[in-house]
């Protein structure tokens, strides 16, 4: 049982129809089921631990590819969602460089110049990436059925010899958002990940030369919730690859 007394209006609503939505994709990684959720409590089955073994690294890429590809009907989500205990802005959009220019980077940039933690130029660099987005981006797909905060921690590797994604921060977006979030945390055996995804689905060129700038959005929300770490000066560092 996740509990938050007090919680924001529609926290852990978004994450129950996030799990929900997730469970919907055919072949995707299991995810817990919403046994019951109120304004402040958010109630789920108990998934034992285990250990983490290579056969599940392996499954647990094919199936990140199936639930990628089963889509989302734009890049964001039908409701506000959070990310962690950070808002998290899903309005619609069409196309992923406006859509994570405004709904990604923006929004904490703002929160950070606010607080006074970005000087002028600063926010620059980032302002100048937005405008450069189109460009570096990579080839154009359609939104992806994204877990949103996957970082190694949100996935449980199970007594059941499945890894399970927990926690959330669902929406439509680019499927190398995912990937690039597990790498920025480490995941354990992440190559054998990747290949055993490439078996289901192939990444497309230059991926790689991309990651830091899928992994630009968790570094500022970790800048604005935990303030004084290294977050914001790795954040400026993987925008200005792109300048």
């Amino acid at each position: 049982m996740k509990s938050r007394p007090g919680a924001p209006d529609g926290f852990f609503a978004a994450e129950a129809a996030g799990l929900r939505w997730l469970a919907e994709a055919a072949g995707g990684p299991p995810v817990p089921k919403v046994l019951g959720q109120d304004d402040e409590v958010l109630v789920l089955p108990w998934v034992a631990a285990g250990a983490q073994r290579g056969e599940a690294v392996e499954q647990l890429g094919r199936r990140l590819a199936a639930l990628h590809a089963a889509g989302a009907p734009a890049f964001g989500a039908a409701r506000p969602g959070w990310i962690g205990a950070a808002p998290l802005d899903n309005r619609p959009g069409d196309r992923w460089p406006e859509f994570y220019a405004e709904r990604r980077v923006g929004p904490y940039v703002r929160i950070l110049r606010d607080r006074g933690e970005l000087t002028p130029g600063q926010v620059d660099v980032f302002t100048r990436l937005a405008s450069r987005l189109e460009g570096v981006a990579g080839p154009a797909e359609p939104p992806a059925r994204l877990h949103g905060d996957l970082w190694s921690g949100n996935v449980l590797w199970a007594a059941d010899g499945q890894a399970w994604l927990v926690d959330p921060a669902a929406h439509g977006g680019h499927r190398e958002t995912d990937l690039a979030m597990l790498d920025l945390f480490g995941l354990p055996q992440l190559p054998r990940l990747l290949a055993a995804y490439e078996e289901v689905a192939l990444l497309t060129a230059g991926w790689r030369d991309r990651r830091a700038l899928h992994q630009l959005h968790p570094l500022l929300v970790h800048a604005v919730l935990f303030p004084g770490g290294s977050y914001l000066s790795t954040a400026l560092a993987a925008a200005a690859r792109y300048l």
